[in-house]
Order: C-alpha cells, then sequence, then structure tokens
C-alpha cells in the first residue's frame, strides 16, 4: 500500500512496463513528490541505495491528464491502472485492488488543478495533504489464521483475499516459496532491509520465518542460509523506538540473546504483519502465556 514517509511523500512499491507495449512489469520504488512535482521511481527504496544511485525514470506531474483503471485495457494484467501523459500511456500494476484505488486516487489528486469560483479569488483552494489522502484508506484490520499448525495474525485490508487467490495463481503463494528456500513449514517469507552486526550497512535480504526459527538468505534462490535464528533465542519484537536515529521508514527490532537486528519493511503494512508474525510464531512455541509482541 502506498505510505506517507518522513519527508511527507507517498511511496511505495509498483511494477510498471518501462518500454511500452513489451508486457514486461518491473518492481520499482515509486516517490509521489509533490514538492517538486514529479512521479518518481527507483530501483529500490533509495534509502537501501548508495547515495550516488540515480532514478530509473520520472514524469513530471503537469504532464499526466488522467490516471486510471486499465483492467478492461490489459485484461492479463492484474491490477492494471494506466497513467496518461500526452502521446505516451504508462501501464502499471498495484499489489491488489485497494493498492490500485489508492494509488489513482493520490495520482489524481496530486495532478488535478482546482480552480476557486467567482468572488473566491483571495481564498486559496484547498489541497488535500498526502496524510488526508491516505487517510480515505480503511483502517487495517488483523486476521488469525492456523498456518503449519501456529496461529498467525496478519494485517489484513479489502481485495486482500483476492490478492492471495492471485498470487497462488502466479505460482506466488505468500506462505509458501517457489525458490532455493523452499521449505513447506514456512509461515511467512519475503525480502527486508537489514543492518550489519559490524559494518552497519543495510542489505536487502530474503526472509524466512518457520515454526522454530527465522532465518536469512542472500536471496530467495539460494539454498544455504546466511543466518538461522533460534525463535527460543528472541525476547522481543516491536517497531523500533529509534527509528527518527536510523532515518529509516517501516523499521522494527529483534531482540535475540546475541544481538538486535533491525530490520526495514517495505511498508507500515509489511512491518506490522512481520512483528505479527514472528510475535505468533513465539507464542504458539512458547505457549500463550508468554509473548513477544510489545
Amino acid at each position: 500500500m502506498p505510505y506517507v514517509d518522513r519527508q511527507n511523500r507517498i511511496c511505495g512499491f509498483l511494477d510498471i512496463e518501462e518500454n511500452e507495449g513489451s508486457g514486461k512489469f518491473l518492481r520499482r520504488y515509486f516517490i509521489l513528490d509533490t514538492q517538486q512535482g514529479s512521479l518518481l521511481w527507483f530501483m529500490d527504496n533509495p534509502q537501501n541505495l548508495p547515495k550516488c544511485a540515480e532514478k530509473v525514470g520520472s514524469l513530471k506531474l503537469s504532464y499526466i491528464s488522467m490516471v486510471s483503471d486499465a483492467t478492461k485495457l490489459r485484461p492479463k494484467a492484474e491490477f492494471c491502472f494506466v497513467i496518461n501523459a500526452g502521446m505516451r500511456k504508462f501501464y502499471l500494476q498495484a499489489n491488489d485492488q485497494q493498492d490500485l484505488v489508492d494509488w489513482i486516487s493520490v495520482l489524481n489528486n496530486a495532478t488535478k488543478i482546482t480552480v476557486p469560483k467567482s468572488g473566491e479569488g483571495q481564498t486559496p483552494a484547498h489541497t488535500e495533504t498526502p496524510q488526508e489522502v491516505l487517510g480515505a484508506v480503511k483502517p487495517v484490520s488483523y486476521k488469525t489464521e492456523i498456518i503449519g499448525g501456529v496461529p498467525i495474525t496478519t494485517t489484513m485490508q479489502e481485495g486482500q483475499n483476492e490478492a492471495e487467490r492471485s498470487a497462488l495463481k502466479r505460482g506466488q503463494n505468500p506462505y509458501f516459496l517457489s525458490g532455493g528456500a523452499q521449505d513447506h513449514g514456512a509461515i511467512k517469507a519475503g525480502y527486508c532491509v537489514k543492518q550489519g552486526a559490524l559494518m552497519k550497512n543495510w542489505k536487502r535480504r530474503y526472509f524466512l520465518l518457520e515454526e522454530n526459527a527465522l532465518s536469512y538468505y542472500k536471496s530467495d534462490l539460494e539454498r544455504e542460509a546466511l543466518r538461522v535464528i533460534p525463535l527460543k533465542e528472541i525476547h522481543k519484537v516491536q517497531e523500533c523506538k529509534h527509528s527518527e536515529l536510523k532515518m529509516r521508514d517501516n523499521l522494527f527490532e529483534m531482540a535475540s540473546s546475541s544481538r538486535t537486528f533491525y530490520i526495514q519493511a517495505n511498508s507500515p503494512e509489511d512491518m506490522h504483519s512481520w512483528i505479527k508474525a514472528i510475535s505468533g510464531a513465539i507464542v504458539a512455541q512458547r505457549g500463550p502465556g508468554r509473548s513477544a509482541y510489545t
């Protein structure tokens, strides 16, 4: 889902057809910067890239005439919408139906021109802030499921069931992996960014939560884990209280017997989902009398 970062910009991951008509969609990180009047996209969240890393593409908001649902135009591309910019059409894929609705709303709001009524020329027209736009999104609710014999509570928003079904169709089961790190006991898996113990640098890693341990790999194609953290060694999982000092969005911390891990998720929803999943697995292992979620 799009979210507002610490610089008051709307951000999030989308897939974009960079070469028009190719049908090939690539995963990119988008930043809607209304102060600069541009929509920018990068290979990853710029927080995770070297300072010299350039953007992959950009589009001036003044060039955009309309943003709309493109389901009928691209029936084979799920959750697809189109940005009309002059002679060029940019086709993008959202993560689910709610994500599609949210992005269309914030992009159209950012590009609309409000003309004051007669006699109101000196009264500035109200432009919705990013927080107000995203405030229209329904509150995040949670659901509890038994997955691999473990009770897991995860975030759930409108359209999530459709997203999970579409993920299964595309071979991207949200709980079981298709790459080298595949394990049918997986509770949750996905990419996050973690801080190194010694160099304090940030690297993207593939995390795999199982019944008794949390592991991370260099990528989802690797078979050998870089590290395996037994759940019995994890004492606390919570949203990072020092995220301002580390200048990281969607950051949570996980305290173990050996060290505290700082992990950055792709969005606020993803962060809370990881916290809930890890905490739920710990509770299932230790019993309902003890919790790692604070």
